[in-house]
């Protein structure tokens, strides 16, 4: 094949995007001190979820992509060596992987969207808390901006106020998490919905108190200190798990 003929290939294949990297580098950092099984909706293509403690991975995020992770805590299979299920963040799949289907409370989310190496990024807190978090932007700059891409998480455990009507536990009733409001007592005023959307939507005394242990974070559906940050040009983005 002649010169002409190869860069006009190359050409073709640059345009169709087949030789863009269009990944984003994650880095998924277990600082914890047990397994944790790594969720998305949707699909990551993640293949193996698990992540022992003390774990570091270097983990290509699809671009674009819109989603939400979550971990799963205390997994394992039942005695038919079939079925797997996991204490927290289980998605009712039966199996390893858990890609997609809604994951059962409590689980704390880490919301992304990402469009062409721009990023907005929220740790929530809306659907409950079960493993401490951190979302690290590693250089970049604020959309509009020329500040740095902050730091968010929730990296306090929820389960030294955890009040008792929202603590999730185990079949041994051991706490394993904690629940939101909305999740657990079906409260409109909680879940921003009814008569208690737009202006309506107000803290309550639960995300008040999660709000104190974790600022950075949102705490009921209507929350927006912080704001969604949105990040353009990080060379990557550090994902803690149980920082500190």
């Amino acid at each position: 094949m002649g010169s002409k003929a190869i860069f006009s290939l190359v050409l073709v294949l640059v345009i169709s995007g087949k030789f863009v990297q269009s990944d984003l580098t994650f880095n998924f950092d277990n600082e914890c001190s047990f397994s944790v099984w790594l969720s998305a909706s949707p699909s990551v293509g993640d293949g193996d979820p698990e992540r022992g403690p003390g774990t570091l991975e270097i983990f290509s995020m699809p671009d674009p992509w819109t989603g939400s992770l979550w971990l799963r805590t205390k997994c394992s299979y039942d005695a038919s060596q079939i079925n797997f299920t996991c204490e927290t963040g289980d998605c009712g799949s039966g199996s390893v992987d858990c890609q997609s289907p809604p994951p059962k409370p409590p689980e704390t989310l880490l919301n992304f969207n990402i469009n062409q190496n721009v990023v907005s990024y929220e740790v929530s807190l809306n659907h409950g808390f079960n493993v401490p978090v951190r979302i690290q932007p590693i250089g970049g700059t604020l959309v509009g901006g020329s500040e740095v891409c902050p730091v968010v998480d929730c990296i306090k455990d929820m389960g030294d106020v955890c009040p008792p009507s929202l603590v999730a536990i185990n079949k041994n009733r051991a706490y394993v998490g904690c629940n939101s409001p909305c999740d657990a007592l079906k409260d409109p005023k909680y879940c921003c919905t009814g008569s208690f959307t737009g202006q309506a939507c107000q803290p309550n005394d639960f995300s008040k108190r999660f709000k104190e242990l974790c600022q950075l974070a949102h705490t009921y559906p209507g929350d927006n200190d912080p704001p969604i940050y949105k990040c353009s040009g990080a060379s990557a983005y550090n994902v803690t798990f149980c920082p500190l």
